[in-house]
């Protein structure tokens, strides 16, 4: 054994700290001790009711509505949402917010009255899907307890967009969800509405049920969404929108939505709002079009326009295109008149006349084409979203700057 340079001797110990039995029992206990707590804590969870885990898991998301900070959030599980409405987001595709669902989401979670400004096409129906979705999870609302969530289109289109849409990220939550926009039997959707937890519809529909139908009933409503609603009022629903509101219950959460800020709209938030957040997502939001839009012009006789529409949609043909119109019957013979020129692409037409289920089927079918064209309406304008258009040709001009930004 060597000598130490202070002169002191120096002793190996006889047995090591690694291989001491004392240590390792100590250290043993003490990770034993920790894995019986832990499994302890799971059987006891394992024993815990359903509904009681459900609501300390919403208790647990309640505590974080306060902590949101719009800055830090990336993706939509960033937000405190449940678990169905993340994997309802995940499975429709839905990973990334734009900055109306950002700025909306947080603040509607928190139960604030918000009314959001956007340019259309900016993700304003998911902005309040995704609340809407929340606030029923956080009360458990059940089929018995009603109507929950009351969302109000302008068009039917419009509304059955919506509806799809909160079917995909709502499909893994148990709420009953309903389609009222007219078009079919009264006396069946009578029959089913007051099973209904989220309801969307038009506004003149829903008038006719508050009216006509008795089991209908509005007095446990939570949370009333107005999409469109310059939309609503341009169409001359501005007493309709009146005589619905003194028919809802004051005490309720109110998402109000619009591509435009209008007098009237100023008007009806005053009517339906409560110290409201205001979210605008773009400086001058009302005359504003996507950066990426690329705008033209053609000048040419009146005796021309329709010969020029052939000539563009023949160069076309591996295109998608919309064609606006200003009348239903124009669209009409228009579209008569090139299925029999047959342009070598598939021509479709949608307009306020056509039957519902025809209006719905033209919408799926354009949707799913990869190359067509549609002959509109400005039914087509307002909020509807068709996927990978290449052009949208205005062969009439638009009665004003907000119908054109609509309509592109």
């Amino acid at each position: 054994m060597g000598e130490p340079s202070d002169g002191k001797k120096s002793y190996k110990p006889l047995i090591d700290r690694e291989t001491d039995p004392v240590k390792n029992f100590e250290r043993w206990k003490k990770k034993y001790n920790q894995t019986k707590e832990k499994c302890k804590l799971q059987r006891k969870e394992a024993h815990k009711p359903l509904w009681q885990i459900e609501k300390e898991s919403i208790s647990r998301l309640e505590q974080r509505y306060s902590e949101i900070n719009i800055s830090e959030i990336v993706k939509f599980s960033d937000f405190p949402l449940s678990k169905n409405t993340v994997r309802g987001l995940i499975d429709a595709q839905y990973r990334l917010p734009t900055e109306i669902q950002k700025q909306t989401i947080g603040l509607a979670l928190q139960g604030k009255d918000v009314l959001g400004a956007a340019k259309t096409g900016s993700g304003k129906t998911l902005a309040f899907v995704i609340p809407a979705l929340e606030c029923l999870y956080r009360q458990q609302w059940m089929a018995v307890d009603g109507l929950g969530v009351l969302v109000i289109s302008p068009t039917r289109e419009l509304a059955y967009q919506t509806f799809e849409v909160l079917r995909k990220v709502g499909r893994y939550h148990e709420f009953s969800a309903g389609l009222v926009i007219g078009g079919k039997d009264l006396k069946h959707e009578s029959a089913c509405i007051h099973r209904t937890n989220i309801l969307i519809c038009t506004p003149g529909r829903l008038l006719q049920h508050m009216d006509q139908t008795s089991l209908f009933d509005t007095c446990n409503l939570k949370m009333l969404i107005l999409d469109e609603a310059d939309r609503i009022l341009d169409m001359g629903f501005s007493e309709t929108m009146n005589a619905i509101l003194e028919n809802l219950p004051v005490q309720r959460q109110t998402l109000l939505f619009s591509a435009t800020q209008t007098k009237s709209v100023k008007d009806l938030a005053r009517l339906s709002l409560k110290d409201p957040q205001y979210v605008w997502v773009h400086d001058k939001a009302m005359y504003s079009t996507p950066a990426t839009l690329e705008q033209n012009y053609v000048v040419c006789d009146l005796t021309q326009k329709i010969n020029l529409l052939f000539s563009f949609l023949k160069n076309h043909l591996k295109k998608k295109s919309i064609v606006f119109f200003s009348s239903c019957k124009e669209v009409q013979y228009i579209y008569r008149v090139f299925c029999r020129l047959r342009p070598g692409i598939q021509v479709l037409a949608l307009y306020g006349k056509q039957q519902q289920m025809k209006r719905m089927d033209v919408y799926n079918e354009f949707v799913r084409k990869k190359f067509a064209v549609l002959f509109a309406t400005d039914i087509a304008a307002r909020g509807l979203d068709f996927p990978a258009v290449n052009w949208v040709l205005q062969l009439d001009c638009p009665e004003d700057a907000n119908t054109y930004i609509h309509r592109v």
